[in-house]
This record gives structure tokens, C-alpha cells and sequence, in this order.
């Protein structure tokens, strides 16, 4: 009987395995076009107002001009003529500042509680959060009214900005929950027989570890507060101290609306905005994700 006898080549070389195919996911197909679809949604209207604010006024009523026209920049230098713009962009800067320092004063011990007290206090808190939430903002317009009205905060910057704080708290607690329970709970308890306090244990080790959550919630704070217009509105007594969304709305007046001056400030409006948004994308995207997850 003849043997087989290996020989050093072939004893040295390992047989190949075969590649672990990657797992086809279930909606893998129709995600590449969702995505088109989503873009096109939101690109359309942003390339709308974009053509429309190089237009002259003459070439948005007719609709051979839709998209073959001579661009022109007369809107926006008229825009930035008036003072008002810069004002009111002051005056949206410190509303949203100001709303999110004082929403994340609150929200963040608020979510720290939350999150390390489990009894039937903390699910009574989570419903009355999600509760606040569901109420309108028109419906907080007239008790604020008078409560600012007694407190002398009409036509003030801190009246909006307490509005704003209080409208927000419960959506920024309810998202900084989940980053303050992915911590261990290992980590407290070392700091505590490190002899920290509880204020240094939660300032020294809670804080840094969920700051990418802090930072996730201050952004979309901010983002929201930005385009306050509604308790501004009701509660600014004189236009001149009005943002950036009640200037967009005294574009339209009862004669008439002057559609590429009103798109020109539609843009210079969101340009602040879509800077934040470009610095910020990666830090909203992974702490969105990582808060969904935990």
C-alpha cells in the first residue's frame, strides 16, 4: 500500500479558509434609495429659497424665469444694509446662550437623579417629563404673561430666555438619562471610598464621562432655541428687540412680500445655524447614537 507522505512545503503552508461573508442586513436594498429620497426632499426646498433670493423680483412672478434667469445680488446687499439684521442677530445669540447654559444648569443634575434613583419617584418624574412635553407652547403663552409681567420681565432678554429654559428642560433631561445610566456604577463607589463626596464624585468622574452627551443635548438646545419666535414675539413689547424669526416675519406685511429680500434673510439666517451644524456633525452623530443604544 503506498503512503502519502507530506513534504515540507506543504506541511508549512496552512489550508486557506474561506472569508467570512459580511451579514446582509434585512433593509440593506431600499436604504440607498431612502437616502436619495431624503436628500431630495430637503435639498429641493433649500435650492428654492437659495435661486429665489438671486432672483429680481420681477423674475419670481414669472415662471419662465424658475430656473434660467440673470442672478443678482440686489436682495442681499439691501438686506445687509438694514441695522436691524445685526441687532436681531444679537438678540437671537444671547436668547439661544443664554437658554442653553440655563437649561443644562438644570437638566444636567435633573438627568443625573433620574438616572441613579430607581423607585416609583423616578417613574412618576420620567411620565411627568414626557407629559410636559406634550403640551403646546401657545398654551404657556398667557400664565407666562402675567408672570412676567408681575416680575418685570417683559421686553427683557431673560423673560425669553426662562420661557425657552422652561420648555426645554424636559426634552434635554430625558436625553441626558440614558448617557448618566451608561456609566458604572463601579466608578461611584470607588470614588466614594476614595473618601469623594458625592458633589466631587459627580463633578470629578460622573461630568467628564457623559460630557459627549452634555455637549449632544447643549447643541440641539441651542439649535432649537435659535429659531425662537413665538414666547418672542408675545413677550419682546418694542420689534427693535426682536430675533432673527420675528425679523423673517415682518417681511410679510399686508401689501405685499418682497420674496427675494425675505429668501436673502432666510439664508443669512441659516448660515449661522449650518456652521454649528458642520462642527458639531460628528459629535451629534455618535452621541445620538451611543444615547439611542444605551
Amino acid at each position: 500500500m503506498s503512503m502519502l507522505i507530506p513534504t515540507r512545503n506543504s506541511a508549512a503552508v496552512p489550508p486557506a479558509t474561506p472569508r467570512p461573508r459580511r451579514p446582509r442586513r434585512r433593509f440593506e436594498p431600499i436604504a440607498g434609495p431612502l437616502r436619495v429620497a431624503l436628500l431630495l426632499v430637503y435639498a429641493i426646498p433649500i435650492l428654492f429659497i437659495v435661486l429665489t433670493s438671486l432672483k429680481d423680483p420681477s423674475d419670481v412672478i414669472s415662471s419662465q424665469s424658475s430656473i434660467l434667469f440673470t442672478p443678482t445680488l440686489e436682495a442681499y446687499t439691501a438686506v445687509l444694509a438694514n441695522h436691524g439684521l445685526f441687532t436681531a442677530m444679537q438678540q437671537s445669540l444671547t436668547i439661544a446662550a443664554g437658554t442653553t447654559v440655563l437649561t443644562l444648569l438644570v437638566a444636567i443634575p435633573a438627568g443625573y437623579g433620574l438616572a441613579r434613583v430607581d423607585s416609583r419617584i423616578t417613574t412618576i418624574g420620567l411620565g411627568l417629563l414626557i407629559v410636559l412635553q406634550m403640551v403646546p407652547q401657545t398654551a404657556n403663552v398667557i400664565p407666562l404673561y402675567q408672570i412676567f409681567g408681575a416680575w418685570g420681565l417683559l421686553d427683557q432678554n431673560l423673560g425669553v430666555i426662562v420661557a425657552d429654559t422652561a420648555l426645554l428642560v424636559p426634552f434635554a433631561t430625558l436625553l441626558l438619562r440614558p448617557f448618566f445610566r451608561s456609566v458604572p456604577e463601579a466608578l461611584e463607589e470607588a470614588a466614594s471610598i476614595d473618601g469623594a463626596s458625592t458633589l466631587r464624585t459627580f463633578w470629578s468622574v460622573m461630568l467628564p464621562i457623559a460630557r459627549n452627551g452634555v455637549a449632544t443635548t447643549g447643541t440641539l438646545v441651542f439649535l432649537m432655541s435659535w429659531g425662537e419666535f413665538l414666547y418672542a414675539v408675545n413677550f419682546f413689547l418694542s420689534p427693535g428687540n426682536y430675533p432673527l424669526s420675528a425679523l423673517l416675519a415682518q417681511q410679510v406685511s399686508a401689501f405685499g412680500i418682497n420674496w427675494p429680500g425675505l429668501m436673502a434673510l432666510a439664508v443669512i439666517t441659516s448660515v449661522p445655524i449650518l456652521i454649528l451644524f458642520v462642527f458639531t456633525y460628528r459629535l451629534l452623530r455618535e452621541g445620538l447614537t451611543l444615547g439611542a443604544v444605551k
